[in-house]
C-alpha cells in the first residue's frame, strides 16, 4: 500500500521551517539541523502518519519540539559533568545572516524560561494557533495564553534593559 503523502515531497516543502524552529529552541544550527533530520527519520519509520498530510507536519512539529528538549537535556547533562568552557564569538557569517535588532531579540528568547521560549516560537514564528500550540505541547489552552502573557512581559522587560547595562 503507497502512502498518499510522499515523505520527499514532505521534507522539500518543510524541512526548512521546522528547522527554523528548531534553531530557535536549540540555538544552533548544527543541532536544529540534527534535530529535523531525526524528526523525519522517526516519521519514516511510522508509515501510517504519512497517511493524512495535517498529520504528518503536525507529528513532525512535536517530533521536532521533544527531539529539542531531549537535546538541551542532553547538552545541560553534559556540561554539568565537564568544566565550562568559553564559548567562541560568532562567525562573520552568522552574525552578517541577521540584523542587530534580530539578533538582540533572539538573545533575549534564549534568556526565557524553555516552557516560554516554546510557546513563544510556536505562537509568533510557526504561527500556530492556542490550541495547536497546546497539542504540540501537551497542555492545556489556559496555560498556554498565561505562559505566552508571561514571557511576552518578560521579553519586553529584557529588551528594554539591554545585556550589558546597569541600573542605577
Amino acid at each position: 500500500m503507497e502512502p498518499s503523502v510522499d515523505i520527499t515531497e514532505l521534507y522539500a516543502a518543510h524541512r526548512l521551517s521546522l528547522v527554523r524552529l528548531a534553531v530557535l529552541l536549540v540555538d544552533d544550527f548544527a543541532s536544529a539541523e540534527d534535530v529535523v533530520q531525526d524528526a523525519f527519520a522517526a516519521l519514516a519509520r511510522r508509515p501510517g502518519a504519512l497517511e493524512d498530510p495535517s498529520k504528518a507536519l503536525a507529528y513532525l512539529r512535536v517530533a521536532v519540539v521533544n527531539t529539542a528538549r531531549s537535546a538541551l537535556r542532553r547538552r545541560r547533562t553534559a556540561r554539568a559533568y565537564s568544566p565550562p568552557h568559553d564559548l567562541s564569538p560568532p562567525s562573520p557569517e552568522d552574525a552578517a545572516v541577521l540584523a542587530e535588532e534580530h539578533r538582540e531579540v533572539i538573545a533575549a528568547l534564549q534568556r526565557l524560561a524553555p516552557r516560554q521560549r516554546e510557546v513563544l516560537v510556536l505562537r509568533y514564528w510557526s504561527h500556530l494557533s492556542e490550541a495547536e500550540i497546546a497539542r504540540t505541547l501537551g497542555i492545556s489552552p489556559g496555560t498556554v495564553k498565561s505562559t505566552a502573557s508571561r514571557a511576552l512581559a518578560a521579553l519586553q522587560d529584557s529588551l528594554a534593559t539591554s545585556p550589558g547595562e546597569e541600573e542605577r
